[in-house]
């Protein structure tokens, strides 16, 4: 779209929402002319942290502003604006000459619905973490969360600290405590959990007693000297971002939970932080305080908005005027510069806060949002792609956007972002677990990254303090209205939830049937119902159409009075699609034309490998990717045998058949110790409870992770795993019997074609040892018995209801949601060849 602009300019925007997830590296500028290292956050931490002075000044010497970056905003806001006015209200003079002449927000905007007001199904997936997020915020204690306050503050700080980006010598120690305050809003108006008010409430009161003593309106875990570096141009990491974190967990505080005391907190604090930038920009110039913005301030910008919408304050409309980075905004608003490469999680809250400015004042300039990708992104893809932090703002942006145009394709966005690059960061059901990035590379894992998966209480990254946000409140964009006589809902998230609609003056209950592989559709009812009984008033029920129906992507709308009973049901259809990598084009080199993702529906597939990146791809009937059939989880086995204390499994490791310790569930050796009894004849015709019912048939092993692929014999008469189509046919079919050694419960595998020729471990195990088979012992030899026995378990790894297998020439691949693995190695790209 093209937006002509008072200043004469103009402005070509669009948004790019075509990557799989949100695929941002963290690597990048912040207005720089090159990336620098200082753009990590990690580099960042450990650089401020150790005494090498020499090279924090030799990269802090080459990080702030150029005059070309600057002189693009200064063309838009005259330098001498500011010096013209030296009197106490100078600040309001300067507002009324750079604001937009119409004082009103422009637009109607679809309005959110509380939280207060939805609930998630606990049968869901949804509902499954925002409990576990639930579990870790009331692990956390008010002492140790405010433990650096306290001192800052010169108060006693009883408890111990927390550890990692919290710990008291970290520059950024406080972030997370307004995360949690955030958090802990969110997640009281989704649950109404009274422990959780409690805790939230000890915790504003034990920072308003910080404040208060500092007296002055400051309220950080670090000293306000923080200030006087960052004023000065020197080295601190991004003091602003914090105090961002800080006040809107207290906005929060007073908008969701009524908390009055966190909204004079979080006003005493902008009052301070108005006096400082006053006193920069006097004592030097407005450019000077810009220059120092070249820094992650997060969404100082977002939050003072929203403190002026609350207060009607205009020095808080101005003070976040003087947030909305120019060197970033200003270069959009000429169309000066390609913003790909600027570190996105630096930018995009400023966005958010250029976002509310627009629906605060009607400023066309932040009316819409450039948001260009790079195109080649594929040599980038590895373990330390995709932050999640990014994610949690990128759906803030979509959201927003939605809200402005009710186009479906935010809407779209919003429920893959969500899906794919939020919902998978927990590790399962363990509170406080989380990743900072999630890999995407080749034969990668959630577990092998540079920071690996996070611990309750010494990680504490950025993307804890978004995560925890973003799992307290996944309630909060199922649903938009519009008010009026005849109001309208519109549904644009399909979670199995309740919503007491109340301009409608009814509930509705919206249920979603469990996703699976082997039927292709999404199914959604709708129930109305009224506790008076009575008819709501006449309200459209407006349904999103998602583009991965292959339909047309739209709302589908219904107008009546709705009554208790009423019920409307859908059946959206689930494809299997290949997508290319993408930003503003596929990635233009010939070595990644054939890269593709695969998708269901909405989720994002990963296979299961730990080194394969190419496939050709192999049809069968037609089909090259099936769905896995809800029996054949009944089908999967781990089998194990104890020596003394240590219980040991048997494990495809590296397609050769050994014995190792029993893994921890969810992890690759996990996936390794699983395997599939598939039976040799079709007489069983399945299994129905459970591989015992196999005992006394021929059966054939399958490992978990290489379907079509089979336990065999080798010639050295070791284990190994080939293919299916080996020529010797009874080398992978075995006998399920009895144990030999004659306990309940434990089970032998003989070799078919060999009579007596047991698969066999040995009488001392250890890690790595081979299995064999072994023939021809004495009936009454006690050890062979044991090492020929095992104990018949449910498999570790079990398939998530939404896995297929893809046929290759080579090997077949199981893939599942990327949302539902732990430990395990995947690839999210796959090199398709037909």
């Amino acid at each position: 779209k093209k937006t002509e602009m008072k200043s004469g300019f103009i402005v070509t925007i669009a948004i790019a929402l075509l990557l799989h997830i949100t695929f941002l590296v963290s690597l990048a500028k912040e207005c720089t002319n090159t990336p620098s290292q200082l753009s990590s956050h990690t580099f960042r931490n450990e650089l401020l942290r150790s005494n090498n002075e020499s090279l924090k000044t030799e990269l802090f010497s080459h990080y702030h502003l150029t005059p070309t970056d600057d002189s693009a905003w200064s063309s838009l806001l005259p330098r001498k604006m500011l010096r013209e006015e030296e009197d106490e209200y100078s600040w309001t003079i300067m507002y009324r000459k750079i604001k937009n002449s119409d004082d009103n927000a422009s637009g109607s905007f679809l309005k959110d619905v509380s939280l207060h007001d939805v609930r998630l199904d606990p049968s869901t997936f949804q509902w499954r973490a925002q409990q576990t997020n639930l579990e870790y915020l009331l692990m956390l204690d008010v002492d140790g969360l405010s433990w650096s306050f306290r001192k800052a503050a010169g108060l006693v700080a009883p408890g111990v600290p927390y550890g990692g980006w919290e710990g008291p010598d970290s520059e950024l120690r406080g972030h997370f405590v307004g995360h949690y305050l955030s958090a802990t809003a969110y997640m009281w108006a989704s649950t109404h959990n009274e422990t959780l008010k409690e805790k939230m409430s000890a915790l504003v009161s034990a920072l308003s007693a910080c404040q208060e003593k500092v007296g002055t309106g400051y309220l950080s875990a670090f000293p306000s000297s923080f200030f006087d570096r960052f004023e000065a141009i020197k080295p601190v990491w991004a003091p602003y971002y914090t105090i961002h974190k800080i006040l809107a967990g207290l906005v929060d505080q007073y908008k969701l939970a009524g908390n009055s005391q966190a909204l004079k907190m979080a006003t005493w604090m902008a009052d301070y932080f108005y006096i400082r930038v006053r006193n920069v920009i006097k004592m030097y110039s407005v450019e000077r305080h810009w220059q120092s913005l070249n820094e992650e301030t997060g969404g100082m910008n977002d939050v003072l908005y929203q403190i002026y919408s609350i207060t009607g304050d205009s020095k808080y409309l101005l003070l976040a005027h003087l947030f909305d980075k120019p060197c970033f905004l200003g270069v959009l608003a000429i169309q000066a510069d390609d913003i790909s490469g600027f570190h996105s999680n630096t930018h995009i809250p400023i966005v958010v806060g250029s976002q509310l400015r627009y629906e605060i004042t009607g400023d066309p300039l932040h009316k819409e949002i450039s948001m260009q990708d790079p195109k080649r992104l594929a040599t980038s893809l590895q373990t330390e792609n995709e932050e999640s932090c990014t994610t949690y703002n990128m759906l803030k942006v979509s959201r927003n956007l939605f809200r402005w145009t009710k186009e479906v394709s935010y809407a779209d966005y919003y429920e893959r972002a969500l899906t794919n690059g939020v919902l998978g960061i927990q590790r399962g059901t363990e509170p406080g677990r989380m990743i900072y990035m999630l890999p995407l590379g080749k034969g990668v894992s959630k577990a092998v990254t540079y920071h690996g998966w996070g611990t309750p209480y010494d990680a504490f990254w950025c993307c804890y303090g978004t995560g925890i946000e973003s799992f307290s409140k996944l309630g909060d964009s199922i649903y938009f209205q519009e008010d009026g006589e005849s109001p309208a809902l519109y549904v644009t998230q399909y979670i199995s939830s309740t919503l007491d609609w109340k301009s409608s003056g009814v509930s509705l209950s919206q249920t979603v049937k469990p996703v699976v592989s082997w039927d292709p559709y999404m199914r959604v009812t709708f129930t109305f119902s009224s506790s008076k009984g009575v008819i709501g008033k006449e309200s459209t029920l407006n349904l999103r159409i998602p583009v991965w129906t292959n339909s047309e992507s739209n709302f589908l709308s219904i107008k009546q009075n709705w009554k208790s009973g009423d019920q409307v049901t859908m059946e959206l259809p689930l494809s299997i699609r290949t997508e290319a990598i993408k930003g503003i084009a596929t990635d233009d080199r010939p070595e990644y034309a054939s890269l593709q993702a695969i998708l269901y529906g909405p989720y994002l597939l990963a296979g299961l490998t730990s080194r394969e990146w190419s496939i050709t791809t192999q049809a069968k009937d037609n089909i090259w990717i099936s769905s896995i059939p809800e029996t054949h989880n009944s089908h999967l086995v781990t089998l194990s045998q104890q020596s003394g204390n240590v219980s040991y499994v048997l494990s495809n490791n590296n397609q050769t058949i050994t014995m190792e310790v029993t893994p921890a569930p969810g992890t690759q050796t996990a996936v390794a110790a699983t395997f599939r009894l598939v039976a040799a004849d079709d007489s069983k015709g399945g299994i129905s409870s459970g591989p015992e019912e196999l005992i006394g048939s021929q059966v054939m092993i399958e490992p978990f992770d290489f379907p079509g692929m089979l336990v065999t014999q080798a010639t050295d008469s070791s284990l190994a795993v080939q293919g299916s189509s080996s020529s010797d046919k009874e080398a992978s079919r075995f006998r399920l019997v009895a144990g030999v050694d004659g306990k309940q419960g434990s089970v032998s595998l003989m070799l078919e074609g060999k009579k007596g020729c047991y698969v066999y471990s040995d009488q001392t195990l250890k890690p790595g040892m081979k299995l064999k088979l072994k023939c021809d012992s004495d009936a009454s030899d006690e050890k062979f018995k044991e090492a020929s026995s095992f104990v018949l378990r449910k498999g570790m790894s079990q398939y998530n209801p939404m896995s297929f297998v893809m046929n290759g020439v080579q090997r077949n691949f199981v893939l599942s949601p990327l949302f539902s693995l732990r430990d395990e190695t995947y690839n999210v790209y796959f090199s398709l060849q037909t």
